[in-house]
């Protein structure tokens, strides 16, 4: 057996609260599986939560509890008053009062009391409410047709302000002939023509309320795939309870194409004439219930009431067709934000925008930016029709006035023809970028939901513009920081070559920490200075700058390099906030016989790759302690001589950590190489090599490369 489900939510003063308080109904019938009363629930619902949203114009409480005989809701506003049900006290009333006579807070009580099988009212200090319970059992029997009248009840408030019962049965018949007079007049009186009405409890009166209870049971046994078949099948029974020849369903869906025939049945309904009851319906929706005129006299009761449930289908499917057409759109903005976050150049960017937009949103759509003198220039567009690029280029030339007012104002504007448009500002950040432009033709006009997602468009196109400016400074910036620790070129010296190649890491968007440089001495000796600082960026670019600050400073005023070194250090130590550096000093002597000898230093740098002039290779030099990580280092020295032809290459950990998967480049594949490139200049086997290690693998470099050759240009 299906548990009792019992939901409280509190809705604000909103036209939207009536449907929501529906949904949760819906919800909770269908969880217990209470599908028999699902309508006249639905009915009764939406009549006391849009009672409390117009009248009362406070916050709501809806109280739900079902199980799987019956279902009771509770409608609690927050405004300190009577309830107004506009049934007589105390004496019999057997007529039918015009509508006007009725007031119009009570009559969603009166379905209430027509439907119900118990309801009431409750007062608080701090508001009132309504309250009525649905049962399975009632609804069977009435489907049954069995006699006699199904109970029904009310509750009324003591003076104490406790709520209290009273059986219906005990109340006199005349009086519930009434109630159900009171309903026919109150729905059919605006859609009639005017009569007469009853002097007393006549036929016509019980036949109507006959007529109301049996409609609402067969309207139950609907059945249909389509809107257009529920409505079909509701108009049929319409047809034959009220005695109409003909009714159609009209309905305009706010898309320019004005009313249309959604469902109909029987003979055609006339332009003018008939009856013809509005549909509650959410704007941009608009539509109308119509029928020839009706044999019935009671027939305006079940014509309201199937509007109403032409209404909540009507409603249900709109709400359907928005979530499913905003789910599209979101999914269409999702991939725009991926597609264009995956470009991080601004021309690039321009170059995309309109491809996104042509033809989801339009048919054409142009992209103007503001340049350097604030003036709008065109930086894309494209159209469906190629050969129409000419003609558009011309029209957006003269539209600029408009475009510019788009821009001024920060909202949509339209393009008069032969444009046929909207300009549309991208901004971002604060800052006015450009204007977006999209053309739709004069066919096909861009409803609010389409107009909010070229809005957004805009919005996501100019993110993706200012990040792409962004990066962009951010990459001349890193590069010039770059350039002035790498020395501008490098010195031309007779019997001695230098090349060096570097790669700056990722995107180049930060500045890594490997360098290399050349400082003349003054006793004819060239120093060979080539250094890799941990981390990167401007940090790692301030300890860059340092190292190479210190070490001229230090070498030009003639500190002995051991001593040079130590000095170095402990500058880290005290300035390089917990960056090391490793480091590679090569003071270069030439000598008469052709020789170049060379005192090397490594402090916890690489050991440089010794090319021979036969193309043999081999590591020399022996590796210290890196710089900044304690307070005295140990740095010993090693001499090595060059012979014409030979070049000693240095290199940083770019390139022997240069990765292929879980594979490393590694310094016998470097060796391997060099071996190749015996007899080359200096700046080839620099530049051949730089080509190896990045050829190695696809992958962007996740570290800055360093190589610096050193080569004995002297003839034996």
């Amino acid at each position: 057996m299906t548990a009792q489900v019992v939901r409280r939510i509190r809705l604000p003063a909103d036209h939207s609260s009536p449907g929501a308080a529906r949904a949760a109904v819906r919800s909770a019938m269908a969880d217990v599986g209470l599908t028999d009363v699902l309508d006249e629930a639905l009915l009764l619902t939406t009549e006391l939560a849009t009672n409390a949203v117009v009248h009362a114009r406070t916050a709501l409480d809806v109280d739900i509890t079902a199980d799987a005989d019956s279902i009771t809701v509770t409608v609690m506003d927050f405004r300190i008053g009577p309830i107004t049900h506009n049934r007589a006290q105390g004496t019999p009333n057997g007529s039918t009062r015009p509508i006007e006579q009725i007031e119009e807070r009570g009559r969603g009580l009166l379905l209430v009391d027509q439907l119900a099988t118990y309801w009431g009212t409750l007062h608080f200090p701090h508001g009132k409410g309504v309250w009525f319970r649905l049962d399975r059992v009632a609804a069977l029997n009435a489907a049954a047709g069995a006699t006699g009248t199904a109970p029904a009840s009310t509750g009324e408030v003591t003076s104490t302000g406790e709520v209290t019962e009273r059986d219906a049965d005990a109340e006199p018949a005349a009086l519930r002939d009434g109630l159900a007079a009171d309903l026919v007049a109150a729905a059919t009186a605006p859609v009639l023509a005017p009569r007469v009405p009853a002097l007393g409890a006549g036929g016509a009166d019980a036949v109507s309320a006959e007529a109301l209870q049996a409609f609402l049971v067969s309207g139950r046994s609907l059945h249909g795939g389509t809107i257009v078949d529920l409505g079909e099948q509701l108009l049929s029974q319409l047809c034959v309870t009220v005695g109409a020849d003909g009714a159609a369903v009209l309905v305009d869906q706010g898309d320019g194409q004005g009313l249309r025939v959604l469902a109909e049945h029987g003979s055609p309904v006339p332009a003018k004439g008939g009856v013809r009851v509005p549909l509650r319906l959410v704007r941009p929706w608009q539509g109308e219930l119509a029928l020839t005129q009706p044999s019935a006299g009671y027939a305006g009761a079940l014509v309201d009431l199937a509007a109403d449930r032409i209404s909540l289908t009507l409603e249900n499917e709109r709400l359907r067709r928005t979530d499913a057409q905003r789910r599209t759109w979101l999914t269409y903005l999702a991939e725009v934000s991926e597609l264009l976050a995956q470009s991080l150049d601004a021309e690039l960017t321009f170059a995309l925008i309109p491809r996104l937009v042509v033809p989801r949103l339009g048919r054409w759509c142009a992209v103007h930016v503001v340049d350097n003198s604030g003036e709008l220039r065109l930086a894309a567009a494209t159209h469906t029709d190629e050969e129409a690029m000419s003609q558009l280029h011309g029209v957006l030339t003269e539209a600029v006035p408009q475009l510019r007012e788009a821009q001024q104002v920060g909202a949509a504007i339209p393009l008069p023809a032969p444009i046929d448009g909207y300009a549309v500002s991208m901004a971002a950040r604060g800052q006015q970028l450009g204007v977006l432009s999209v053309g739709h033709g004069a066919a096909h006009r861009l409803d609010p939901e389409e107009l909010a997602v070229v809005e957004d468009v805009a919005r996501r196109a100019a993110l993706a513009i200012d990040n792409a400016r962004i990066h962009a400074e951010r990459r001349r910036v890193a590069e010039a920081l770059q350039r002035s620790l790498l020395p501008p070129t490098l010195p031309q010296i007779d019997g001695i070559d230098f090349g060096a190649e570097y790669v700056p890491t990722g995107e180049g968007v930060d500045v890594g920490g490997d360098f290399y440089d050349v400082v003349g001495l003054d006793d004819g000796q060239w120093l060979v200075v080539v250094g890799d600082v941990s981390g990167k960026g401007v940090h790692a670019a301030t300890v860059t700058g340092l190292v190479r600050e210190v070490t001229r400073t230090l070498v030009r005023d003639g500190r002995p390099l051991p001593e040079a070194i130590g000095r170095l250090n402990e500058a880290l130590v005290e300035r390089g906030g917990g960056r090391f550096c490793t480091l590679a000093l090569a003071a270069v002597t030439p000598r008469t016989e052709g020789q170049l000898d060379v005192s090397l230093y490594l402090a916890g740098h690489d050991r440089p790759v010794l090319l021979h002039a036969d193309g043999r290779t081999s590591l020399v030099g022996e590796c210290g302690t890196a710089l900044g990580l304690l307070k005295k280092v140990s740095c010993p020295p090693a001499q090595v001589s060059l012979g014409p032809g030979e070049t000693l290459v240095f290199y940083t950990d770019g390139v022997t950590e240069r990765r292929r998967g879980p594979e490393l480049y590694g310094v016998e594949r470097l060796r391997l190489e060099a071996s190749s490139l015996a007899g080359f200049p200096a700046d080839v086997v620099a530049a051949r090599l730089r080509a190896a290690t990045l050829n190695f693998s696809l992958e962007t470099p996740r570290d800055d490369i360093a190589i610096f050759a050193l080569r004995n240009d002297r003839t034996g």
